[in-house]
């Protein structure tokens, strides 16, 4: 749950850079921000795993690219689930997205909500 609770901050923090570069994206207040943050987080969840699984040969074909369609359509969907979240066309959407991964990994990265390190115990050595 805490980890969950660092993706949403960091997030929100993500969208709130993307929203002020991308033109064509817009959120009114921080509350719709926090609430697509949330979502986004969700989608990306519980969506996104089923849509690399079904788009795995097209994903394969593209080497991975297929995955910013993804991100933009998850991106797309947050937007209309949202109420004061525009996202004006497909193509901010897509650059909305692209720019939302990038800022998160960065973020993630420096404020340690990534994925939790997996530790085992070898002969008395932890190799991660």
């Amino acid at each position: 749950m805490k980890h969950f609770l660092i993706k949403c901050i960091l997030n929100g923090l993500a969208l709130f850079i993307v929203v002020n570069i991308i033109p064509g994206m817009e959120i009114d207040k921080f509350s719709t921000l926090a609430a697509a943050a949330i979502v986004i987080a969700v989608l990306n969840a519980v969506i996104k795993p089923i849509l690399i699984i079904c788009t795995l040969p097209i994903n394969i074909l593209t080497l991975g690219l297929f995955t910013l369609v993804i991100n933009a359509l998850l991106m797309s969907l947050a937007s209309g689930i949202i109420k004061n979240f525009y996202i004006k066309d497909f193509m901010s959407a897509f650059w909305g997205a692209l720019l939302f991964s990038v800022v998160s990994i960065i973020l993630s990265l420096i404020f340690g909500g990534g994925r939790p390190q997996v530790r085992i115990d070898v002969n008395g050595r932890h190799i991660r």
